[in-house]
């Protein structure tokens, strides 16, 4: 297709995926479920799983093969502004005296997810048939456990927000753990692509990158971030103008060193200075990027997303074992590591049931391992179910924990009032 007929097909696509996602959203509120999770829906519903299957002709107009680049890249924009966002609510929520327990909750929620992943992956194999010609089993293995141990931190902080629980301890030590976490998982996940491509120039470069780019952002990075939003005179549209620039292009750098735009987003997010100035460019960044470019990106993961290859009795088996082991890992993991620290079981219950979730970050590395050739459609839609099982259990664990608590409040508080009642009675019952 030429740029001219490009066009149009691109804005007829944005329609049909803008109204799908609001009207599956809409319906997934009222279960109580954020908005990524109808997000995540609505692109799986707009690939070949569904949109695909009962009007293929109809699907290919719409989305015409040339056209997924480009969703692509409209996608990345909305994922950069939504970890610009999710960065800087990190930096504000983020509590002290979390560091050794938080570390000590991420090393859990990564390690034994990968250890399950790798071990799921080689039992596999030769059974199942989820693997790529030419590819080694033990990069598809990695793969795997680093898919298994990534956390959706963007839709974390997005429920911490939304229920105020920022201020929470387990709310805080979530934050941190989750970022420790995927900040984690996406150097393991350079060091995979490094060796599936054979070359020891991509993790160099993912190593090296980061650290240059830790070094400028600290130098430089914040006292620029900070003259932008407090420089006099600035208007707010130019003040817009140079923090999108500065965002881009942290984005570019981690993007070419493999570290991805994501990463790079995230860490200018932390460094902006605190403030009304700073609060209201990331409302504006995000105003129309999270509703315009994000849905983008989740239908971009479900074109490539086919829920037919589970008619395939091996790869159901082992997309099922994925979200068991998945839940166990990262679940159990991060709530065993919790109590080993000595918090409280309340705390330690919900910030394993927060980090559960896969999400938005998932699909991002599955993308990637997809884009690579290490990632063969079979393994992709065994573990987007992952992301989506894990995803959509969030909410209903988290309400489930609240009303259990709450009844546990209301069985303790009902005998101190009917002690008070039985003094009163007793008082009134003296003679005077």
């Amino acid at each position: 297709m030429t740029p001219v007929e490009l066009a149009p097909a691109f804005f007829l696509a944005v329609v049909v995926i803008l109204l799908t996602c609001r009207l599956v959203v809409l319906l997934a509120g009222r279960f109580g479920q954020p908005p990524v999770v109808g997000e995540m829906i609505a692109g799986v519903l707009l690939g070949p799983s569904l949109f695909g299957l009962i009007a293929p002709g109809t699907s290919a107009h719409v989305f015409p093969p040339e056209l997924k680049p480009v969703l692509y890249v409209a996608g990345q924009i909305g994922l950069v502004a939504l970890m610009f966002g999710a960065g800087y609510e990190f930096r504000a929520h983020a509590g002290r005296g979390l560091a050794g327990t938080a570390v000590a909750v991420s090393s859990a929620g990564v390690g034994i997810p990968l250890v399950l992943g790798v071990g799921l992956t080689l039992v596999a194999h030769g059974h199942v048939g989820i693997f790529v010609d030419g590819v080694s089993v033990w990069v598809t293995a990695a793969f795997v456990g680093v898919a298994l141990a990534i956390t959706a931190f963007p839709m974390l902080a997005r429920i911490i927000t939304e229920r105020g629980l920022a201020g929470s301890r387990f709310g805080s030590l979530a934050l941190a753990s989750g970022a420790t976490d995927d900040a984690v998982a996406w150097i393991m996940l350079a060091g995979v692509l490094s060796v599936a491509s054979g070359k020891v120039r991509p993790i160099l470069e993912a190593v090296g990158g980061t650290l240059l780019f830790v070094a400028v952002l600290l130098l430089l990075g914040r006292r620029l971030l900070a003259w932008i939003v407090n420089r006099p005179g600035l208007g707010d549209d130019t003040r817009l103008l140079f923090t999108v620039a500065a965002l881009f292009c942290a984005a570019w750098f981690t993007d070419i060193s493999g570290l991805y735009s994501v990463f790079g987003a995230f860490c200018v997010g932390m460094a902006m200075p605190r403030g009304e100035a700073s609060e209201r460019l990331v409302r504006t960044t995000q105003s129309v990027t999270q509703v315009v470019f994000v849905p983008m990106f989740f239908t971009y993961s479900g074109l490539n997303t086919r829920f037919d290859v589970f008619s395939d009795p091996p790869v159901l088996l082992f997309g099922a074992a994925a979200v068991v082991l998945a839940v166990a890992g990262k679940f159990g993991g991060c709530w065993a590591a919790a109590r080993l620290r000595g918090e409280p079981g309340p705390v330690a219950v919900r910030v394993g049931a927060l980090m559960n979730a896969r999400g938005l970050m998932q699909l991002i590395a599955l993308n990637i391992g997809l884009s690579a050739g290490i990632v063969s459609e079979e393994l992709f839609t065994a573990l987007v179910l992952v992301a989506l099982v894990t995803t959509v259990m969030t909410v209903p664990v988290l309400s489930l924990l609240d009303r259990r608590d709450a009844r546990s409040r209301t069985a303790e508080e009902a005998p101190e009032e009917e002690d008070e009642d039985e003094d009163e009675e007793e008082v009134a019952a003296a003679p005077s």
